[in-house]
């Protein structure tokens, strides 16, 4: 097919088309076939400052990439008025920085860039991999720091807003006492359980229940697949380093050994930015932590969890320190951290880390046995890398020229495997990918019966799969599904049957006679519950929103209330006193907390408000037919 392309493009009607393109740069210019695409109208104009369609694609394809998973139902001119408000917002805080004469020095960017981690390799700013990590970005270093520095302009704004709140001692005293209310009641559950097993479930039942709602028993489409992996962990298997140079490697570290000054450390990074609050970071270090207590391998885990992720491909490692290359968080957990142990969650500028010290300055230079695994993997590293990428273009020039799997498997020595059936909905393993998934069911696979292209799953593994069969959607009968709605059908008997005696106990406990024969009858009882206050974890927490969402009560009297929980129960109320928080009743630690968070909100609506102003006094002229909200 490709050598078809070549032989054409020799022919006399490309020459002849080729020709007219010489002769139109030579006799108007480049401008003459280009100008069209640079002269494009803008899609928006802010107080005479034009955003381009190019800005405006750029910031929809950032905000796509920030949703994250199956992006397919997305509707796009949603997107693009979103982004559209971003980029509005953006500018018109720009101008207003501009007009507050706002700026930021040379150094602070320079220091900013250069303590980014991803421009970093074993925690030092490392220029080659800056600048090819922003050519990936679509950037050179020069857009960088302009975008930066207006990036870091907009910041002072904000944070001017921030940290110019106070918080009066009335204002807080208010909000103790309403998030640290208290009340006091009770209630009676009247779970769904076996109140309904004397009742028979016929087949007449069954069957009208199944011809009510078929479509409730509708198998999706789905196909079967064949499909090919390239994986970077196979290729390391065939590749083998000789005794020789692992020992000489390994003689090579210990001669650099600067034992009697440095320290050894890994660490598992979970990055605090927009997709992550430190909070979750805390929460996901903990959860990881855990895991790593449980037993688990702390280079496995880097690999699987890791912001960091150069660090990760090689279990975690970030080098060594004599106590000044890493932030000081991570050289004080060092200090106290003994050999091969691993931290609890320390937080640094840069997010929440575990950090694991694996080589100590009080401890002899570990022997080749113990290095062993490590220097192989780290020899193997750059060989497997190149011929991945090798195979990988191997890989894709084969799924494009070939109609089957047969030659990629021959060629490249991949097993081609078979799925099970797969829906829409995707599976396990490779097929959690939605990426895998819409290449199944794509209509150059499904219905040209194509190979896939090159699926690249993960920076290690790629995939090239085809249809092997196609089921269509389909009602499964009625013999198959029967015991299924027989269960829906007990299930239904049963919220029927507690909702009727959780009423029942309602209009009992309104009006006041017969409640305690009720619950008697229903070896039921009420359950205390005092001094409960609203993020308590003393009860479940529909029966604790619904407990204060009642009015406070009169004294010496209640409030009653029933409420269906999401799993059915019947929950039957009394509210019987409501105690207000109060500022006295918190330590010194919480009350800066609580004025912190305040000022933090009152300084968050600010800057809504101003924004809001801005926004209101500019000229914002838009031209995109979707943004007419602008």
């Amino acid at each position: 097919m490709l050598q078809d392309i070549r032989d054409n493009s020799q022919g006399v009607i490309a020459k002849v088309i080729i020709g007219l393109i010489v002769a139109v740069f030579a006799l108007f210019g480049v401008e003459s076939i280009i100008g069209g695409f640079v002269t494009a109208p803008p899609v928006a104009e802010v107080n005479g400052e034009e955003i381009t369609d190019i800005e405006l694609q750029q910031s929809s394809q950032n905000l796509l990439t920030s949703f994250g998973g199956n992006i397919d139902g997305i509707d796009q001119g949603l997107v693009e008025q979103l982004a559209l408000n971003q980029l509005i917002e953006e500018l018109v805080l720009r101008q207003a920085a501009n007009r507050a004469n706002l700026g930021v020095s040379s150094d602070t960017i320079d220091r900013a860039i250069v303590n980014t981690p991803q421009f970093q390799i074993n925690g030092r700013f490392d220029p080659d991999l800056t600048r090819r990590t922003l050519a990936a970005q679509g950037f050179t270093v020069a857009a960088y720091r302009a975008d930066l520095y207006q990036r870091m302009v907009i910041g002072q704004m904000a944070n001017a807003f921030s940290g110019s709140n106070f918080v009066t001692d009335a204002e807080l005293e208010q909000l103790a006492r309403l998030t640290r209310q208290s009340r006091d009641f009770r209630y009676v559950s009247v779970p769904m359980g076996t109140r309904t097993l004397d009742r028979a479930i016929t087949d007449a039942e069954i069957q009208e229940y199944y011809e009510a709602n078929q479509e409730q028993f509708r198998e999706d489409e789905s196909v079967v697949v064949r499909y090919v992996v390239l994986d970077q962990a196979n290729i390391a298997e065939e590749i083998t380093v000789p005794e020789s140079e692992l020992l000489a490697l390994y003689e090579e570290e210990r001669a650099s050994f600067e034992g009697a000054s440095e320290k050894r450390a890994a660490h598992i990074l979970f990055e605090v930015g927009p997709s992550m609050s430190e909070a979750e970071a805390l929460e996901a270090a903990s959860s990881a932590y855990e895991r790593v207590q449980a037993g688990e391998d702390f280079a496995a885990l880097a690999a699987e969890l890791s912001s960091d992720t150069g660090s990760a491909q090689q279990g975690g490692d970030i080098g060594y320190t004599d106590g000044s290359a890493f932030p000081d968080a991570i050289e004080e957990a060092l200090e106290v951290l003994t050999l091969n142990e691993v931290s609890e969650p320390v937080v640094s500028e840069f997010g929440v880390h575990l950090v694991k010290l694996t080589e100590d300055a009080q401890n002899v230079f570990p022997s080749f046995e113990e290095s062993r695994a490590r220097l192989e993997r780290e020899a193997k590293a750059a060989e497997v890398g190149l011929a991945y990428s090798e195979r990988l273009e191997t890989l894709s020039n084969l799924a494009f020229e070939t109609g089957d799997l047969t030659t990629i498997s021959e060629q490249l020595g991949l097993a081609v495997v078979t799925s099970d059936a797969l829906t829409r909905a995707g599976s396990i393993g490779i097929f959690a990918n939605p990426a895998v998934i819409n290449a199944a069911f794509s209509d150059s696979v499904l219905l040209d019966g194509n190979n896939s292209d090159v699926i690249e799953i993960s920076d290690t593994t790629a995939v090239v799969l085809r249809v092997e069969q196609f089921n269509e959607s389909t009602i499964l009968p009625l013999e198959e599904v029967e015991p299924e709605i027989a269960v829906i059908l007990r299930r239904q008997y049963e919220r029927e049957a507690v909702q009727e005696i959780g009423e029942q106990l309602l209009a009992a406990a309104t009006s006041g006679e017969g409640l305690d024969e009720l619950l008697a009858a229903n070896s039921l009882s009420w359950i205390e519950q005092t001094g409960v206050e609203r993020n308590s974890a003393a009860a479940n927490r529909e029966i604790i929103q619904e407990v204060f969402s009642l009015p406070e009560p009169a004294p010496g009297a209640s409030e009653l209330s029933g409420v269906t929980l999401a799993n059915g129960t019947f929950v039957l109320l009394e509210l019987n006193a409501v105690t207000q928080g109060s500022l006295a009743s918190l330590s010194e630690e919480e009350r800066e907390n609580m004025r912190a968070s305040m000022a933090d909100d009152f300084g968050r609506n600010d800057f809504n408000a101003y924004l809001g102003t801005l926004r209101a006094n500019a000229d914002i002229q838009t031209n995109l037919v979707s943004a007419d909200g602008f």
